[in-house]
């Protein structure tokens, strides 16, 4: 049975802390959209870096975000609880590198990651039913980054 995380989880562990989206994810309502949120700022901080070293800093995010997540997902006794939202972090930083830096651009990116995180299209609800632990959470974010960047490419390139 899992449990509902409060403060007191969310600071209980560094790795809780990052998982919950430092907090982001106790919201009662829409917490992935709350952790989606976090990213742009985020993001922000890492931009001026060479597209390189932000494709750096978001593999090593992801690749620890496994970790992270399997072990607050442990702890909450559910893999994938819904106040678990570093993975909406990584995913939605991923996706505004390739987004240009204005306002209405961080906001289609901002609407079609959550539309396909949401959505879960082929292949991603399956990954999401299949694939369990700190991996299958990271992952199904992962492939909807991958929708809303193509989708946001072939945007580009028709303006």
């Amino acid at each position: 049975m899992s449990k509902q995380p409060n403060t007191q989880f969310l600071l209980a562990h560094p790795a809780h802390f990052i998982a919950l989206g430092f907090g982001s994810g106790l919201t009662p309502k829409a917490p992935g959209t709350f952790g989606t949120i976090i990213g742009l700022p985020l993001y922000y901080l890492i931009s001026p870096y060479s597209m390189t070293l932000q494709l750096c800093i978001i593999t090593i995010s992801f690749l620890i975000g496994i970790y992270l997540c399997a072990l607050t997902g442990k702890a909450l006794g559910d893999s994938d609880h819904g106040s678990i939202v570093w993975d909406e972090i990584v995913a939605m930083m991923l996706v505004l590198t390739i987004t240009p830096k204005a306002w209405p651009w961080w906001l289609l990116a901002f609407g079609l990651f959550r539309l396909f995180d949401i959505w879960k299209p082929f292949p991603i609800r399956q990954c999401d039913a299949k694939l369990k632990g700190g991996f299958g959470v990271m992952l199904d974010d992962l492939l909807a980054a991958f929708y809303a960047m193509f989708i946001m490419w072939g945007l580009l390139w028709m303006t």
